[in-house]
């Protein structure tokens, strides 16, 4: 196939049913490696997968802890001059900041020193990021993007020697890169992928296609880009992942985005025309590129929530020294119990995301579980609370928490920054999977041991052979498998007893509550399939549900881990246990809550409502407004062509 004139990227008309299956093939498919996650939802509390606490070789220690000493100098020097504010006032991370940044060695903190990385853990890079995300979480962003979905992370698992020789190197020390999936009519939707990568000869292709919400993609210097090759002779097809130089002739940086947080992101709307990208730098096989990307993120996921936890340290700070200098009716506000239960709350889910975080991370450092799942719930988790905790700490400042920083500033107030930070965290729930996405992420890995044995049973195109087998495999499977749901150690007075030591809270209690509730989970989501079978995909509120009820668990049995490793080891171990009870009580609270709402809700109302909405049978209910968005397109148009626009791509040297 020849690439002299570009094939018209049209967009793909797939089912429903299509779109599934190209997400299918995409995720991996076995568990070579135990996981803790899954065996949760599967019913089943395997603490020795988590307890002792996992810890770092001390060489690693020794390297992170060196690492954060000079991180915390640089941004302790970043907050001195005023950066912060001035990216938030310029919507710009000064250059001198990015540059000092790649002097530091921040571009590198993943990347083998082999490679002129630092070979930092995986615990101490979020560390890193969860200390410079206080600063500004625009610089997070940035070096998030950067090493766990950027060129540095598909490279590492996927990438050939040569590559890793050729761009590892860059990527440690000076070049900026970027991911590039998304496009303005394809989201959380990659069947529909139009961007294409048309072979040209043996050894080149070239691309033609618009990608939208590049983050990096502004100032990158190489881009990580997710293209369609077109099945044709000698070529499978499918899904690539390519390693492009951001500089490339074809390639326009049209539009720098601007958001209502992070207002520092380098974000923008890329268009490739004609792109000639060698072979040679075609990661990994044709149509691997959806696998490299899922993979990609199993890690590269964590980045995220632990700048979750470093957002919770900071609000927690300023909850406590506010709530101690503000004084209404005699007292300090937060000796008034509805201010001093938004602190609590806080404090405990602090406590509890730091311990799901350091946990996945370890675990993902020692490599000797799967974690898709823990990662995934962390994320979800940490995004959701954080989001909630700077909302509380919003309303604990009253007006000051809705005044900007700079505001406060110029009345002579001190500069605390609540609603950005409310403003900054809010896109971690879309960032990298939205909640929605993740809820149904997580649903299908949770539900893969029964859809391994059963699927067949309620897929509509199985043969009757396939059925009869499938049946076979099914009642061998829950034979073993429904018996060990009926009783557990949970119900057993004194399991766990390394968990409650004396003078502390017992948290033994909580560990039982969390046996009793992943059995009681897996029953539940045995008996929804039982009733929905083949329709069981389309119930997303209950199966939201569901995977809630997992991530507070995972949350839960975290704490008590952590509470019990610190003490342990003699640090902080009864304020620990405390964190830990305070956390477990409140969660639980949250978890009896949804197990009511799975089976009393309102999904089915709320679909008939959804039904009259779209119909216009509520169109009456809009009258008395005016509309000051206008008129236009909701989807910008992304057709092929040659760029009309500026190239606002600045790359900083």
């Amino acid at each position: 196939m020849s690439a002299t004139q570009p094939v018209k990227p049209v967009q793909p008309k797939v089912t429903e049913r299509e779109a599934r299956q190209v997400a299918e093939a995409a995720r991996e498919q076995d568990w070579r490696k135990p996981s803790f996650a899954k065996e949760l939802f599967l019913g089943r509390l395997r603490l020795d997968l988590i307890h002792p606490h996992p810890l770092p070789p001390d060489e690693d220690v020794r390297r992170g802890e060196a690492f954060l000493a000079r991180m915390r100098t640089f941004c302790e020097e970043e907050l001195a001059k005023g950066t912060p504010a001035r990216i938030e006032r310029e919507a710009k991370i000064p250059d001198e900041t990015v540059r000092g940044l790649k002097e530091l060695g921040a571009l590198g903190m993943k990347i083998d020193p082999k490679y002129g990385g630092l070979g930092l853990t995986q615990v101490y890079y979020n560390k890193a990021l969860a200390l410079v995300g206080t600063v500004s979480p625009a610089i997070g962003a940035l070096l998030s993007a950067h090493q766990s979905i950027g060129v540095p992370q598909p490279l590492k698992i996927f990438g050939t020697q040569e590559q890793r020789d050729t761009y590892l190197p860059r990527c440690a020390t000076t070049a900026i890169s970027a991911f590039l999936l998304t496009e303005p009519d394809v989201g959380s939707d990659p069947a529909r992928l139009a961007t294409t990568a048309v072979p040209d000869g043996a050894d080149d292709y070239v691309l033609d296609g618009v990608k939208l919400w590049t983050t990096n993609g502004v100032v990158a210097d190489l881009l990580v880009v997710m293209a369609r090759v077109p099945k044709s002779e000698n070529h499978r097809g499918g899904i690539t992942a390519f390693v492009v130089e951001a500089d490339s002739p074809g390639i326009t940086v049209e539009n720098r985005n601007a958001f209502m947080g992070l207002r520092g992101l380098e974000n923008g709307v890329t268009r490739f025309h004609r792109v000639r990208v060698p072979a040679a730098q075609r990661i990994g096989a044709e149509g691997a590129g959806l696998k490299i990307a899922l993979t990609t993120l199993n890690t590269g996921r964590l980045s995220l929530p632990a700048m979750c936890v470093g957002a919770g340290k900071w609000c927690l700070k300023i909850a406590r020294e506010w709530s101690g200098a503000r004084e209404q009716w005699g007292r300090p506000v937060a000796h008034h119990e509805a201010v001093g239960a938004k602190i609590s709350f806080i404090a405990a889910t602090t406590f509890a995301l730091e311990a799901v975080v350091d946990l996945a991370s370890q675990m993902a450092d020692e490599d000797r579980n799967d974690i898709r799942i823990e990662a995934a719930l962390a994320k979800l988790y940490g995004s959701e609370m954080a989001c909630l905790m700077a909302d509380e700490l919003v309303q604990i400042r009253g007006g000051r928490g809705f005044e900007t920083a700079e505001s406060l500033a110029a009345r002579g107030e001190r500069a605390v920054p609540a609603e950005q930070m409310l403003r900054d965290l809010r896109i971690n729930r879309i960032f990298e999977g939205s909640t929605e996405i993740m809820h149904l992420l997580i649903a299908r890995e949770a539900v893969d041991a029964h859809l391994s044995v059963a699927g067949d049973l309620v897929d509509p195109e199985k043969a009757l052979g396939d059925k009869a087998r499938a049946g076979a495999r099914a009642a061998g499977f829950y034979a073993r498998w429904l018996p060990q749901l009926a009783t557990g150690a949970g119900q057993i007075p004194g399991t766990y007893r390394a968990f409650h030591p004396s003078g502390h809270p017992d948290l033994a209690t909580h560990l039982r509550y969390v046996e009793r509730c992943s059995r009681k989970l897996a029953r539940t989501t045995f008996m929804a399939m039982a009733r929905w079978q083949g329709r069981m995909e389309t119930k997303q509120g209950f199966l939201g549900r569901i995977v809630d009820i997992g991530a507070e668990l995972f949350a839960m049995s975290a704490a008590c881990v952590r509470a019990e490793h610190l003490r342990a080891t003699g640090e902080h171990g009864r304020e620990a246990y405390q964190l830990a009870d305070a956390f477990c009580r409140q969660s639980r609270i949250r978890v009896e809550e949804l197990f009511g709402r799975l089976w009393t809700n309102t999904d089915e109302l709320d679909r008939k409502v959804v039904e009259g909405v779209m119909t216009g049978t509520y169109a009456w209910l809009e009258e008395g407004v005016l509309d000051p968005s206008g008129e236009g397109p909701w989807i910008a148009d992304a057709s092929p062509g040659p760029s009309t626009r500026k190239n606002v791509h600045r790359p900083i040297r």
